[in-house]
């Protein structure tokens, strides 16, 4: 099944060039405003609807082949990402994940963690329906220690219980926690299952031994698929923004929320055609249309480049982003769930050393680190190669998604200390493949991760060097 967050990517522009119709305004409004709040609500939907995407597969579509588990129900995968796993993009193969779909409105849910030792890295990313990455547990935060946390809604009040180590608030009803635990190498997976086993998922009522609250009401989700994002882009928008009420932080948004409720875009209602002139409707399709553009443009220019490469910075919390709803849309087509960078950077492959876009349908590449200058970090690295048409994990014979620090041991360096990587379609040789990251017949996307990067790595003292093209 192709990538639902990609299918989205697609739906999205499908609906733009088409001039698909998503509501009608019961205000007169003239073309040229309908054209601009359309193009504005367009790029704030794009990250929600295509977080939507992984919420109904992930905890509400049993009948997914992603499907996890239901709300507030933790999920463990026992074993790393796969061409296999399509239904977020750039996927990381390092840390076996595990998922919660929170479901926040009756009460708060406990996050618990088990004491890891030092050596192993992981983290607890928890994200809202915005995308926004409101709060870390993990490594790099809270350390390696036990604990019990609690995620909260944005409407509840209370003290933090005893036994509770800190409170972090969703600014939505519904919240996303991903985990990611290190794994060393193949024969540590046991080792990553008995750290996955100790983490829990409980609410708040059950972790108190108290009776439960009353149940929150059930929701009629709407089933979401390529299609039916390219019909009406914005009937998802007005469902999610019910979940996602304009207070505390939020309460900035009340101007724009107000803008859009100008053409129908509105917290649980309904949509309907029937208003609108032909004209407007042009109009809609071409502010939808004018918003995708901008937010491919924006996904080029979203970070810092060198040699080739673009340092992303697009991940973060509401301060983070600053109203900037186009570069949080161009981060989530880029690759959504990416981490703060203090928590992890991604330097992502743009062309070669010779500025040109990288395609192993036609050449063979290098990467090579100088001694002394692999990736800083306080946890590790690692290069993943991706199918340049999806950005998805790519079938090889080896089964290698990627080549990371962890793999240093069997790595063979050059005679001067430094370290080749051969990004290719075919093997470099018997010699060589334990340097070989297999790459597709075609257009490739390769991703540098630096989980917990070092100073030097934030400040930009350290570089990614170019690759090469094979003369």
């Amino acid at each position: 099944m192709k990538s639902m967050l990609l299918s989205l990517a697609t739906a999205a522009f499908a609906f733009a060039v088409s001039g698909a119709v998503p509501c009608v305004a019961q205000e007169k409004l003239a073309d040229g405003e309908v054209k601009q709040i359309a193009e504005e609500a367009f790029t704030y939907a794009f990250p929600l609807i295509m977080n939507y995407g992984t919420l109904y597969e992930f905890a509400v579509d049993k009948a997914s082949d992603q499907y996890k588990a239901p709300f507030n129900q933790l999920y463990n995968m026992q074993r790393v990402a796969t061409p296999q796993d399509t239904t977020v993009v750039t996927p990381n193969s390092d840390t076996p994940y595990s998922f919660v779909w929170m479901d926040l409105r009756a009460e708060p849910l406990v996050l618990s963690v088990p004491e890891i030792e030092k050596s192993r890295y992981y983290s607890i990313q928890l994200i809202d329906l915005y995308t926004f990455n409101y709060g870390y547990m993990g490594s790099r935060t809270t350390g390696n220690a036990a604990g019990s946390y609690l995620v909260v809604g944005p409407h509840w009040q209370g003290e933090t219980p005893a036994g509770i180590k800190q409170v972090f608030r969703s600014e939505t009803e519904f919240s996303f926690g991903l985990i990611r635990t290190q794994l060393f190498n193949a024969g540590d997976i046991d080792n990553v299952k008995q750290v996955q086993a100790g983490y829990q998922a409980q609410p708040l009522s059950a972790f108190l031994k108290q009776p439960a609250p009353p149940a929150a009401p059930e929701i009629a989700w709407p089933k979401i698929d390529k299609k039916l994002a390219a019909a009406d882009p914005f009937a998802y928008l007005n469902f999610l923004l019910q979940f996602c009420p304009p207070a505390g932080p939020a309460e900035v948004e009340k101007p724009l929320r107000a803008k859009f409720a100008r053409l129908g875009i509105e917290a649980g209602r309904p949509f309907s055609t029937d208003q609108l002139s032909a004209e407007q409707k042009s109009a809609v399709g071409a502010g939808a249309k004018n918003a995708f553009e901008k937010i491919k443009q924006r996904l080029e220019a979203i970070g810092k480049k060198d040699d080739g490469w673009m340092i992303t910075v697009g991940f973060g919390d509401r301060s983070f982003y600053q109203g900037d709803w186009t570069l949080r849309a161009a981060a989530a087509m880029g690759g959504i769930y990416g981490n703060d960078e203090a928590e992890a950077m991604y330097p992502l492959l743009q062309t070669d050393g010779d500025g040109n876009k990288p395609d192993c349908g036609q050449n063979r590449y290098t990467l090579t680190f100088p001694k002394d200058r692999l990736p800083p970090v306080n946890a590790f690295w690692s290069v993943t190669m991706y199918d340049g048409k999806t950005q998805l994990l790519v079938e090889n014979p080896l089964n290698r998604y990627l080549v990371n620090s962890p793999m240093l041991p069997d790595l063979k360096q050059n005679s001067d200390g430094s370290l080749t990587l051969y990004l290719q379609k075919d093997s470099p040789g018997k010699e060589k493949e334990s340097n070989w990251l297999p790459a597709p017949d075609g257009p490739i996307y390769v991703v540098m991760r630096l989980y917990w990067p070092k100073e030097e790595a934030l400040t930009g003292k350290w570089q990614p060097p170019a690759v090469q093209r094979i003369k």
